[in-house]
């Protein structure tokens, strides 16, 4: 069994790489990752899976939840995640006082929800839990190709909390932070520091479970 795994970031590639696992990286572009997988040759394939953090659209949700997908959305479509594999994914990942997981929907963006209302108004329309740049992409990918698509995401931001300016800025095309990036937006716009802080804070727990999940998912590709 090779999973190809779909990340936004370095960070979450890392956590995903393992026996049986190949990685793509956005580096946090929509258009990069529909260009690489074009390019990709999914010979050897037998799951594709999005993974990575995500933003909170459910106001019940909080840093460190762990979402598995049943259905991915996005203004091009709707996917249905593979029901056999989430079943085992969910079965992998015994929900505890610090990860607790969850079957939801995913929505699926090109661009970046950084404010509260912005995951308001996504939240009404779609009725998703989480949102990211990555799943609905992979998930277009799987469709195309005959393959069986699943997803796991570790909320970061919840919904009431904006994200600063700066996260369009503060990657390389290799998923690593840009720190040119970051202090050159800083510098344009010195208010975003509280909003960085709390981002800060969310990652490390969202990281936290991400890690906690991605050990547990890579011993369940070991025995597949």
């Amino acid at each position: 069994m090779t999973v190809l795994i779909i990340t936004g970031v370095a960070r979450e590639a890392k956590i995903a790489s393992g026996p049986g696992v190949e990685t793509i990286c956005s580096g946090g572009s929509p258009a990069r990752l529909r260009s690489l997988l074009a390019r990709y040759d999914p010979a050897g394939i037998t799951t594709v899976m999005s993974f990575g953090i995500a933003g909170g659209l459910n106001p019940a949700l909080i840093s460190g939840h762990v979402i598995v997908a049943d259905v991915v959305l996005s203004e091009a479509g709707r996917w249905t995640a593979d029901t056999a594999i989430t079943n085992a994914l969910i079965r992998a990942l015994p929900a505890t006082a610090r990860m607790k997981v969850l079957r939801a929907t995913i929505l699926g963006v090109d661009l970046a929800l950084l404010d509260a209302a912005a995951k308001s108004e996504a939240r009404t329309k779609s009725s998703a839990a989480v949102v990211d740049m990555e799943s609905h992409i992979a998930a277009e990918y799987a469709a195309e190709r005959g393959l069986p698509f699943v997803a796991v995401r570790v909320v970061c931001d919840s919904a009431g909390n904006s994200l600063p300016p700066l996260v369009n800025q503060a990657l390389n095309p290799d998923g690593s932070v840009s720190l040119n990036g970051v202090f050159s937006s800083l510098r344009r716009d010195l208010g975003q520091i509280g909003d960085l802080m709390r981002l800060a804070r969310d990652s490390q727990i969202a990281f936290r479970a991400l890690s906690n999940a991605g050990a547990i998912l890579q011993a369940a590709f070991a025995r597949a």
